[in-house]
């Protein structure tokens, strides 16, 4: 399988002078189309930093970043706003969804900023709607669906695109036991039996499970990149 992300001694420095805090420590990974993995650390082990790097949010201070097969470093903000538009979809712990807006118009959103005329975005969105199990739901706004219901939406706006990968941050962090149990099984299926490519980030080692390797940070740097056992 083709690497759709791959690091190369990435290096991220905030500050300057003698007030400099070195959240990444020239970090290597690859992740293949395909694969599921659960990035881990304790909060300040440069785990969040790396999201965003990977989610083309910030830029490393030194070293290399490509996202399915294009090299990041050097890119305008508006270039790599348009590569995080079209490679990348979003799933973050609050569902980050518009509260008086139904399923469908959520889901729709990224096509909007991407130009997509009206008839596909629907045609596309529905068809988003109904990978995530939500295909009776779609004139629900956010306000009418449970907290698991409303993290599938924001599924379906993640898929909707149909990016190189998915960038779940803390996905389960605001879901009961139950709820968490359920969308972690929609994350696998999607994974397995559409080959979607996922990088998750959690704390919790159970949700980890799910994933197919994980990879621990601590102290900006990584210290274990191991398989789960299936």
């Amino acid at each position: 399988m083709p690497d759709v992300i791959k690091l190369e001694n990435v290096r991220r420095v905030f500050g300057e002078g003698d007030h400099t805090v070195e959240a990444l420590r020239g970090i290597s990974f690859t992740i293949a189309e395909g694969e599921f993995v659960a990035i881990m650390g304790a909060s300040g082990s440069g785990k969040s930093t790396c999201m965003n790097t990977l989610g083309c949010l910030d830029r490393p201070t030194s070293g290399t970043y490509w996202l399915d097969g294009i090299d990041t470093a050097g890119m305008s903000p508006d270039s790599l706003a348009e590569v995080r538009n079209r490679k990348l979809g979003f799933v973050f712990q609050g569902f980050n969804l518009l509260p008086r807006t139904t399923a469908l118009e959520n889901v729709e959103l990224p096509l909007v900023y991407a130009g997509v005329p009206t008839a596909e975005r629907h045609r596309r969105a529905l068809s988003a709607l109904e990978r995530v199990g939500l295909g009776d739901r779609v004139s629900h706004t956010s306000t009418q669906l449970s907290g698991g219901q409303q993290q599938r939406v924001a599924i379906a706006r993640a898929l909707v695109n149909e990016p190189a990968v998915i960038l779940a941050d803390e996905p389960t962090g605001n879901l009961d036991t139950a709820t968490t149990s359920e969308i972690m099984q929609l994350f696998t299926e999607l994974n397995k039996q559409q080959r979607i490519t996922i990088v998750m980030i959690t704390h919790e080692p159970e949700v980890a499970e799910f994933a197919s390797r994980r990879i621990t940070f601590r102290d900006g740097r990584i210290v274990s990149d191991t398989a789960n056992h299936s």
